[in-house]
């Protein structure tokens, strides 16, 4: 079976240096089902194209510890030398492990680059649910992700065309994403289709599955079937994964919107996309104020953290949280531990509260402050203005606070109650620019107000965002 990725991206044979694999040689690897080799039948500025080619030996395979063991005659006559199975998420692993990782020593600043990709699979057994077409499988599973999808369904046979059509497809795939994103996908996806696994599924199964679906398949659609099918139906098995994917999403919900137990439902919320405007107008006022050092105070579980790890216009970053639970999780999720050392130099995390000086803040260009103030206990307030205006004392400080007026507009948010149980306030559009005016006259700021979120005519938008720029001190 054959895979192939190609890219337009210029230089395009950048793409060698993210494979780890030199366009100018043909390698080949020694697996323990046959071999894999990997050439580049083209390679120039303009377009380079990567081929992984299996080699496959069946009788190796089942004289091995293989899973692959139906009948005496299925052992060996069977399509496994010539389709895409759990054998080219193996060869994936082995092959472009690094890349499959996320790393590149001598292209750092490439890996978290997303590039206009193509992956051709010729070819791939689609073998699909009950009551779901092949074709719709395909949407079903690359869909979601963002992928262009171009299926070529193969006869049974050219000659014999009344046998009908075959399960087996070449699937192209196109999008503008990293390198590491489309080999993840592939990994954990391509088995799914083929329903079997030629090994023993094990424990080690699920924490494979997490890891290569950690930034993704918590929100796909269809994960239920992914981890069922990826863990060959074991029951055992799907329900730990599913479980720990349930755990993951709730802790998504509480860093998007942490009122999900007496406000909107998780359904309006994703309607609203209110997270993602959120940290996009953040990043926005970040980028444009031209800083390069910056900190998140409140960092949370490190979602803002890893937009702007993404951006090479930062090359200081550090998130700062008062949750030790937080900032493991953000230090996972940021796979800090696997990231180029060049990468790594830019981010730190670190344990700290608002309220108390830490000469660790000083001298960043930029803070963000999201979601955070309403979790402050009023008398607190002042300790915090001192700590982050007074000391720390940033060029730019962007802040964003839930607009109380807004919570009207939430029918399941009995009315005077706050979104979360641990807001300790929450503010309309005048308290707020009333207490940051304040702030900013204080300590020799100028400030201004940005809506958040879909704006309503009468309450405002559901977040509130200021932007306080330090005055010229003399």
């Amino acid at each position: 079976m054959l895979l192939t990725i190609s890219t337009t991206h210029k230089p395009a044979t950048e793409l060698g240096y993210l494979l780890h694999k030199h366009p100018d040689r043909c390698q080949t690897f020694h697996l323990a089902f046959g071999k894999a080799h990997v050439f580049y039948p083209e390679a120039n500025d303009e377009r380079c194209v990567s081929c992984l080619l299996l080699d496959v030996d069946p009788v190796g395979l089942v004289r091995g510890k293989g899973n692959w063991k139906d009948g005496l005659l299925d052992q060996y006559v069977n399509d496994r030398p010539f389709v895409a199975s759990s054998l080219m998420s193996v060869a994936i692993s082995q092959v472009f492990g690094s890349a499959l990782s996320g790393k590149s020593k001598e292209r750092v600043e490439f890996v978290d680059q997303e590039i206009p990709l193509t992956a051709r699979i010729d070819v791939l057994p689609v073998r699909g649910a009950r009551n779901v077409s092949p074709g719709e499988m395909l949407e079903r599973m690359f869909g979601p992700l963002g992928y262009a999808i171009t299926a070529t369904r193969h006869p049974l046979d050219d000659k014999f065309p009344e046998w009908g059509e075959s399960p087996y497809y070449s699937v192209e795939l196109q999008q503008s994403t990293t390198v590491a994103k489309l080999l993840q996908h592939l990994y954990v996806l391509i088995p799914v289709f083929d329903g079997k696994k030629h090994y023993y599924i094990g424990p080690d199964e699920v924490e494979k599955l997490l890891s290569k679906g950690e930034t993704w398949l918590s929100d796909h659609p269809e994960k239920a079937t992914i981890t069922r099918r990826y863990l060959s139906k074991r029951q055992s098995l799907v329900r730990q994964a599913l479980a720990r994917l349930v755990e993951e999403e709730a802790n998504e919900s509480e860093d998007e919107e942490p009122s999900t137990d007496v406000a909107p439902t998780p359904q309006t919320e994703r309607e609203l996309s209110l997270h993602e405007q959120r940290l996009g107008a953040v990043l926005a006022a970040i980028r444009s104020s031209g800083a390069r050092r910056v900190i998140d105070l409140g960092c949370g579980e490190g979602k803002l953290l890893r937009e702007l790890l993404a951006d090479q216009q930062f090359t200081e970053i550090l998130g700062m949280d008062v949750s030790v639970r937080s900032l493991e999780i953000a230090h996972r999720r940021l796979k800090l531990d696997r990231l180029p050392e060049r990468q790594r130099e830019r981010i730190r995390l670190m344990h700290g509260a608002l309220t108390y000086r830490d000469e660790r803040l000083a001298n960043f260009d930029a803070a963000a402050i999201v979601e955070v103030i309403e979790h402050l206990d009023p008398p607190r307030l002042a300790a915090f203005e001192r700590v982050v205006f007074e000391h720390a004392r940033p060029r730019t400080v962007v802040l964003t606070t839930p607009n109380r007026e807004y919570n009207v507009v939430w029918e399941s948010l009995p009315a005077g109650e706050m979104r979360h149980s641990d807001h300790r306030f929450e503010w309309t559009r005048a308290e707020f620019e009333d207490w940051a005016g304040g702030v900013a006259e204080r300590f020799g700021y100028s400030v201004r107000y940005l809506p958040v979120g879909p704006e309503e005519a009468e309450v405002g938008a559901p977040s509130q965002m200021a932007v306080f720029d330090k005055c010229n001190e003399v």
